[in-house]
């Protein structure tokens, strides 16, 4: 007897192969081999002429999705269908979740199996896992696929209806989505903040002391923390949103002339020990990591970013390293737990065990199945140094294993010593404070936020000297030290998973397609690990907060995956569900079309920060401003966050701003200057100089809607490029080109040309929009050519 199993990758059927019986034939699907259309060219002729075809759904009948086989995978659906013919029973072996669950079903339907069916669950890849799971295989849960099925056609739905919306009334080729743009709306929300903060100054004194005798370990720092009965302010004194002093601080707040003097009278003043108290405090470790504690701590330790952290911990799971990595669970099998415990005695010692196993309960919002945490996987716990592993996927599995045999650890036991110093002559009370670790723990394995554990604990060692009450000290060095407000930090990658979790947003497995698709579409700008968003990420969210509201609401957006973990359930009928989504009466389809004609694009175009408006261009955003009467328009540099832009600033820029005429600088392969020029038809780039007697330089004029401001010398050598090569059409073979005429924008096919619409840019239109509207332009010949014969 034959058994066929049909999992994902490649890497992942070598090595189920090799915990199963050699009468089993494990292929891979690679992914999926069926989606809804991605572009016109997908979608079937004699479906071309239908309203809907072009979501991939058809919202007029039951919203049925439009399937098409991919073409990367004819060859692998071949090879499937040929091993089917010789197999007594299939086994899909996908993985555990709704994706898996979607993708097994898919295969089904286009596989059409005349052999019994099953399917095959696991949550890591070893030779135990697997015989378990081969023994209790059950049928593919039409619940889950339907949930998977409906959260893909909300999320087309969504994208396919705004996305054209915003290319006409903002700017071309950008795109809208269900948790996309609550995640984008998050980023504008915290930037907004940025720019309304107004940084505050407070100034306090930092005191290096020594007890008596003076000898380095003896040396302590402390600060100034009150004059007689008046508190000096701090930080937490401070609005977080403003950065002022907050309404009704009963504080001292000094300047820099104030402690300055204040410091020439403390210099030869006595310092004497009030007060000295010790407490005790004790850490535990945190929980084993989920999907989105995983893409935090690895950006944060290892500088990792999501979609990074997420390939590595694919190929780990995928060899059989650490259990399944899309996860919101905290639980940890007795395997696991027993494996630890084990491991913990043998390197450590029974003394940094718990008494007894420690479990963990999951508390985020909206968890779906029950899967177990990510940890390595099998009874073993085998430490990295035991494995033949090297660069990410090293540091990764040593990062998991280390915060798995943490939660099986003893808490880690602190001493805390809080010493008041005080100055009678001035009134003036000093702080310091110490830490003593007096049992390591968990703290021997794994600290969060850093790599290296004995450091770590080295760290967290910063004792005081040995003080009484009445001792006198002596001050080393008294230093007045300045200190500004800050506004709130912007997101990073980590910050951003923690706060859409936390709302209840997206799924473990979507985090990281998030947070690479709001950079991809330049909704974001990353600055170290920083997110800021760009102007074009304020206008999408002030037009969707305006029109769309609840689509960039985190509550209903949480709300949908709660509705979508009810359809998963069988709770909710999918259908309904879509129905009252769409074509409600106050469904997306209505308001969209009710907002395509009350926009005005000038408006949703426009960023307003405070004085300052920002406009988005085709080609980047640009500001307006009035030069002695006339209107000019200059670009705002990409890397200028919208947070950190401010009326001052733009003066600066205008000062700067490029004069007309003068070069934008030099095209690489001639080294000829680039400029940007006025004519009686408008402005254009120009390639070199004109000079009398020679052929006259290349000259492009500037598409329509592009305003000079925008034009900077990489655009200006686009333009100068035109015409360019889209690529071959599949039917002729022969070039399809984009470029710019005396009537505007076109692209062209042999004899074929086609002028290119609103939302079209002739610098990135690409070859499936170029084929459409050609398409289109023969199309409409032929109707004319009809009509015109008839009326004959």
């Amino acid at each position: 007897m034959t058994t066929l199993v049909i999992v994902e990758s490649p890497t992942k059927a070598r090595t189920i192969k090799g915990y199963l019986p050699p009468d089993y034939v494990v292929l891979a699907s690679m992914g999926h081999i069926r989606d809804l259309p991605s572009s016109a060219a997908e979608i079937p002729t004699s479906l071309r002429d239908k309203a809907w075809s072009r979501l991939g759904v058809n919202v007029e009948a039951g919203f049925e999705p439009l399937y098409v086989l991919s073409t990367r995978r004819k060859d692998t659906l071949k090879q499937l269908r040929d091993a089917l013919k010789d197999a007594d029973e299939l086994v899909i072996a996908t993985d555990e979740d709704r994706e898996g669950e979607s993708i097994g079903w898919h295969l089904i339907q286009v596989l059409k199996p005349k052999v019994p069916v099953k399917r095959m669950v696991f949550h890591e890849i070893t030779e135990e896992a697997i015989q378990e799971a081969i023994s209790q295989t059950r049928d593919v849960d039409d619940h889950l696929v339907r949930a998977q099925e409906t959260r893909r056609i909300l999320d087309r739905l969504v994208g396919y209806t705004l996305s054209p919306l915003l290319w006409r009334k903002i700017a071309p080729r950008l795109s809208a989505g269900r948790v996309q743009s609550a995640a984008v709306r998050l980023l504008v929300e915290r930037e907004r903040e940025r720019h309304a903060f107004r940084s505050g100054a407070y100034w306090d004194i930092e005191a290096e002391l020594t007890k008596r005798p003076d000898e380095p370990e003896h040396h302590f720092k402390a600060r100034l923390r009150s004059l007689g009965k008046d508190r000096l302010a701090t930080g937490k004194d401070f609005d977080d949103n403003t950065g002022q002093l907050k309404d009704g601080a009963k504080v001292l707040l000094l300047d820099e002339e104030q402690v300055t003097s204040l410091k020439g009278r403390l210099e030869g003043a006595d310092f004497v020990v009030s007060s000295v108290k010790t407490r005790a405090a004790t850490r535990k470790p945190y929980p084993p990591f989920t999907t989105s504690t995983l893409q935090q701590e690895a950006g944060r330790k290892l500088r990792m970013a999501a979609r990074q952290t997420m390939r590595v911990a694919q190929t780990l799971y995928e060899n059989g390293l650490i259990t399944y990595h899309r996860t919101d669970s905290v639980h940890l099998s007795d395997q696991a737990v027993g494996a630890a415990r084990k491991r913990i005695g043998d390197l450590y010692g029974k003394e940094y065990l718990t008494p007894k196993p420690r479990l963990y309960k999951t508390k985020a919002k909206a968890a779906q199945e029950a899967h177990e945490a990510i940890r390595p996987s099998g009874s073993d716990m085998v430490p990295v140094a035991d494995l033949n592993l090297s660069g990410d996927e090293q540091k990764l599995y040593d990062l998991i294993w280390k915060r798995t045999m943490a939660t099986q650890m003893a808490d880690a036991r602190l001493e805390f010593v809080t010493a008041d110093i005080t100055v009678a002559s001035e009134k003036a009370l000093f702080r310091s404070s110490g830490r003593r670790v007096l049992f390591p723990g968990f703290f021997r394995a794994y600290v969060e936020g850093s790599d290296d554990p004995d450091a770590a604990i080295e760290d967290r060692d910063a004792p005081l000297p040995d003080l009484a009450e009445g001792e006198a000290v002596d001050p080393v060095e008294l230093q007045p030290v300045g200190h500004e407000t800050k506004p709130p930090a912007r997101y990073t990658e980590a910050s951003l998973v923690k706060a859409l979790e936390a709302a209840g947003v997206g799924r473990p497995s979507t985090y990281a397609t998030i947070l690479g698709t709001i950079q991809d579409r330049g909704y974001v700008n990353k600055s170290g690990s920083a997110l800021a968003p760009t102007y074009t990420a304020f206008a999408v969210t002030g037009l969707l907060e305006n029109d769309f509201d609840q689509l960039v609401d985190l509550n209903f957006t949480a709300e949908m995956e709660r509705d979508l973990d009810r359809i998963a359930a069988g709770e909710i009928d999918w259908q309904e569900y879509l129905e009252k989504f769409y074509n409600g009466e106050k469904g997306l389809d209505a308001q969209v079309e009710d907002a395509a004609e009350r926009i005005d694009p000038r408006t949703a175009s426009t960023v307003n920060l405070g004085t300052v408006a920002v406009r988005i261009g085709r080609y980047g955003p640009f500001i307006e401003i009035d030069d002695n009467g006339e209107r000019r328009t200059m670009s705002v540099p990409e890397d200028l966050a919208p947070g950190d832009l401010s009326e001052a600033l733009v003066a600066e820029m205008a000062e700067r701003a490029v004069v007309e005429d003068e070069a934008l600088g030099s095209d690489p392969e001639t080294e000829f200057a680039v400029y940007l020029k006025e004519g009686p038809y408008g402005p254009y780039v120009q390639l070199g100089e004109a000079v009398k007697g020679e052929p006259k330089p290349k000259r492009v004029s500037l598409p329509k809607g592009m305003e000079p401001g925008e034009v900077t010398l990489p655009v200006a050598l686009d333009l100068l490029a035109l015409p360019r090569t889209l690529g071959p059409h599949p039917e002729t073979g022969e070039p399809v080109k984009a470029g710019i005429g005396r009537y505007g924008p076109y692209v062209v096919h042999e004899k074929t040309f086609a002028s290119l619409k609103k939302e079209d840019d002739v610098l990135s239109v690409e070859l499936d929009r170029a084929l459409q509207l050609i398409a289109d332009k023969k199309a409409g010949k032929g109707r004319r050519q009809q009509t015109v014969l008839k009326e004959l």
